[in-house]
């Protein structure tokens, strides 16, 4: 009988789940609208009924438990807490709602700290004892494992890497904040600066043709390999800050490698090297060309769903 666990990433448009084996495998998988239950009891109905449907598809198993990623998940309570783009406000005691429908281990924590787990466990981190990961999505979100352990903090919430100063007084956050990292150097924040990149310079740009609603990071990536000069200049403004930001972090940590997750990581080139380069030209000279900066090595795969399953393995 194979030993399988259920990962689930829970986000603020969709919830993804599947059933993961320990070398893996994601044997089956499913998916809900998150804002679609706006009744916490609802969803939670909703989920637990396709956990259930999806462990019968895989036939025998045993099961190790449930790993759950999300938004100010809190690992040591196994709750939500003041997510702002879920439905449900407040403190959500999601792991005991759903222990009312599984008998068996629940763990939530953050979803970036969950796809630090998941390259320790299955990516390019294993072995690794001290590394971050960054994962460049509509926000910023990071991991830091020192020593070999995921750092929680005092509370359950450190690392919230995103959300540490990228300019003073600068773009209004999500958070209610100024000038956070994940406003500049995101998913988001890349087509924040392509913006104002066009408000500013009186230069053709394919970029221009496109409504702000519709243009995407990956737009302005394709443009910027076309040789688009504009759409160039955002990568390397975002590169720049991003760079800066992690040789600060650097310093605190001394990890062996950082790793890149999310849409932006498939600009190589452009965010990947690019970072590195500034992160170097940033560095105390006593760290400098120790740390690495690598592409996480799950891009292609899901990586939220392999790293909330491998909480529980």
């Amino acid at each position: 009988m194979r030993n399988v666990a259920v990962g689930i990433d829970i986000g603020g448009t969709n919830t993804v789940m599947g059933v993961v084996t320990e070398d893996a495998k994601i044997l089956a998988e499913a998916s809900i609208s998150t804002q679609n239950y706006i009744e916490l009891g609802d969803y939670i109905s909703a989920l637990a009924s396709n956990i259930k449907e999806l462990l019968l598809k895989v036939g025998e198993h045993n099961l190790k438990g449930i790993g759950i990623g999300v938004p100010n998940g809190n690992y040591y309570s196994g709750t939500i807490e003041m997510a702002p783009n879920l439905p449900w406000k407040g403190k959500v005691m999601l792991a005991d709602e759903l222990k009312r429908h599984f008998d068996c281990k629940i763990v939530v924590t953050n979803d970036a700290k969950a796809a630090t787990i998941g390259e320790m466990v299955y990516g390019g981190a294993k072995g690794m004892k001290n590394f971050v990961m960054i994962t460049l999505g509509t926000g910023l979100g990071s991991g830091v494992v020192v020593n070999g352990n995921l750092v929680y903090g005092a509370d359950g919430f450190a690392g919230e890497f995103g959300h540490t100063t990228a300019i003073v007084g600068g773009r209004q956050c999500g958070c209610g904040r100024l000038g956070c990292l994940e406003t500049y150097a995101s998913a988001t924040g890349i087509k924040r600066t392509a913006f104002e990149l066009m408000s500013t310079y009186n230069v053709t740009s394919k970029m221009r043709d496109i409504p702000f609603n519709e243009l995407t990071s990956k737009d302005i990536y394709t443009f910027a390999t076309q040789g688009d000069d504009l759409a160039l200049k955002a990568f390397d403004i975002t590169a720049d800050i991003l760079g800066r930001k992690l040789a600060d972090l650097c310093t605190v940590i001394s990890p062996e490698a950082i790793f890149i997750f999310g849409g932006l990581a498939n600009a190589k080139e452009l965010i990947i090297d690019a970072t590195k380069n500034y992160m170097e030209k940033y560095m105390l000279p006593v760290f400098k060309n120790k740390v690495k900066v690598l592409p996480s090595a799950l891009l292609g795969t899901n990586i939220a769903v392999l790293g909330a399953s491998a909480l529980v393995m």
